[in-house]
């Protein structure tokens, strides 16, 4: 069973709001009369028995605690997990918990920003630094970035500190296919996409992905995909409603991804 589940949290952005409203925009768009239930690889989500909205997270004055908590719930179940942000800090705790359930992930973190700031602004649980936290508490065993842009010193030196595999996009391939051993968790940040596909983001990166670049990273993954993450859609600069149905169609791309898996999980 895959659950999906929003957490509405954009408390940890460093540049503006309004990602906690995704979780309900890409419900919308995903219901949206204007295109279908399908996925490209011709399965119908609409009452397919093998997944279930399981709604949006409550928060507490304690999100990380709170974000974690939850997702540990679902995962005791026996559960993969979809989930929708948010900002990208969400990430942490959620992965926090997929270590706790899985023991050590490989990660596959599509990106235009490695978000690997120690601190950002005073804050050490910013959108900037989830997989900060993640490599330093040891949740992965392997963490490799792609699309990645913007690049500063202190993050390339947090790349090197973590062995973090860096795909930058000036180096980007679009054969490349990626192959993991063990449990996989994938997070999807919107911005990996060029602004010009998804200007639906709070920080335009030029020089990105392509949609059908990102679509085919997912469809052509080789693992075990246990969790994946879709993050950092921000509705409030989506007027005409292009990223938003991006969004719907990753979240049913990857939807399929994690119903098609045909290895068992841990009890």
């Amino acid at each position: 069973m895959i659950s999906v589940v929003g957490i509405p949290f954009d408390a940890a952005s460093s540049f503006l709001r309004g990602p906690a409203q995704a979780p309900a925009t890409i419900r919308t768009a995903f219901h949206s009369d204007s295109s279908n239930y399908f996925t490209e690889s011709g399965i119908d989500l609409k009452n397919h028995p093998g997944w279930k909205d399981a709604g949006d997270i409550t928060l507490s004055m304690d999100p990380v605690q709170s974000i974690y908590s939850a997702i540990q719930i679902w995962l005791q179940q026996g559960h993969r997990m979809l989930t929708m942000g948010g900002d990208h800090s969400i990430t942490y705790p959620v992965v926090k918990a997929f270590h706790e359930k899985f023991g050590k992930l490989s990660i596959l973190h599509l990106d235009a920003h490695a978000d690997l700031y120690d601190l950002f602004e005073g804050n050490r649980y910013s959108h900037a630094c989830p997989f900060a936290r993640i490599m330093e508490a040891g949740l992965a065993s392997r963490l490799v970035q792609v699309g990645i842009r913007t690049l500063n010193t202190h993050q390339r030196e947090q790349a090197q500190r973590f062995g973090v595999e860096l795909i930058e996009m000036k180096n980007w391939n679009p054969a490349t296919v990626f192959q993991f051993s063990g449990p996989v968790y994938l997070s999807l940040d919107l911005d990996a996409v060029d602004p010009a596909f998804a200007p639906g983001v709070s920080h335009h990166e030029p020089g990105g992905f392509s949609t059908r670049e990102v679509i085919s990273i997912i469809q052509n993954l080789k693992g075990n995909l246990v969790g994946a993450d879709l993050v950092e859609f921000n509705p409030t600069r989506d007027p005409s409603g292009i990223t938003a149905m991006l969004a719907a169609k990753l979240f049913k791309e990857l939807l399929d991804r994690l119903l098609q898996s045909d290895q068992l999980l841990p009890a």
